[in-house]
């Protein structure tokens, strides 16, 4: 069997069991949907414009989130790279904060910005923020010392310094952070939109569910599902052809 289908090994098996679960009386339950009806009710989401719509909202938080953290994420990154003494300063307010959970936000974002996109991308930007911050730090203060010795020789600005020898030398393992923190938007994202924020996939998921209506619910969460799939791929192709080390960098990186 080619590789690329063996990941579909799990999901038929999931769906054959799933299936086989509605012809034994003693095992079926009324909260999980037949497959059938979910799978329709995926199709009449999708062409009645309400799962599209859903997923717009999400995405508008998800990826304003995920762009207010990386440009702090690496800006900061590479000065605390670039600066031992002001890491030390600002380390330990970093490991402060970093453990919070990101939902612990949700009041105090809601009371600045109120209901709405803002608040979920605050929320957002918040979560993805340290993995872009610490895997920068970690890059550039992994450069090549004699790279930058030559920069002092040359006499180059610290702009050039950066744009010529910083960011050529660490992309790679930047990537690996963006990449990250872009999963990490989606999941927060939804996870606001379930606990409070009224739009997107979550909030749209939640009220199938309260109002009883399962097969929807199932459709939505199926969809999340396929959308972060999606996403990850994509983001990951991208990478991969801006910087081609991105995917050795990952592999090094990850636990």
């Amino acid at each position: 069997m080619n590789r690329k289908w063996l990941g579909l090994l799990i999901p038929l098996l999931l769906l054959i069991l799933w299936e086989g679960i509605w012809h034994v009386p003693d095992l079926r339950m009324e909260s999980l949907s037949r497959p059938k009806d979910v799978a329709l009710a995926l199709f009449r989401g999708i062409l009645d414009g309400t799962i599209p719509a859903a997923t717009l909202q999400t995405f508008e938080a998800a990826l304003l989130g995920f762009a207010v953290a990386s440009g702090i994420g690496v800006v900061f990154g590479i000065v605390l790279g670039l600066a031992p003494s002001l890491e030390r300063v600002v380390g330990p307010s970093v490991d402060l904060l970093r453990p919070v959970p990101s939902v612990a936000l949700i009041p105090l974002s809601l009371m600045i910005f109120g209901f709405g996109v803002n608040m979920e991308a605050a929320v957002v930007a918040f979560a993805c923020l340290w993995p872009v911050l610490i895997i920068t730090t970690a890059a550039v203060r992994n450069v090549d010392p004699e790279l930058l010795n030559v920069a002092r020789v040359l006499q180059m600005t610290v702009a050039d310094r950066i744009c010529k020898i910083v960011l050529p030398a660490t992309l790679a393992r930047i990537a690996v952070g963006l990449q990250l923190a872009l999963s990490i938007s989606l999941v927060v994202a939804v996870t606001v939109e379930i606990v409070l924020n009224p739009i997107g996939l979550g909030h749209s998921m939640m009220s199938a569910q309260q109002a009883l209506r399962f097969d929807q619910m199932y459709a939505q969460l199926l969809w999340i599902g396929l959308v972060g799939w999606g996403l990850s791929y994509f983001s990951l192709s991208f990478l991969n052809k801006i910087s081609p080390m991105s995917r050795s960098s990952r592999k090094k990186v990850s636990p």
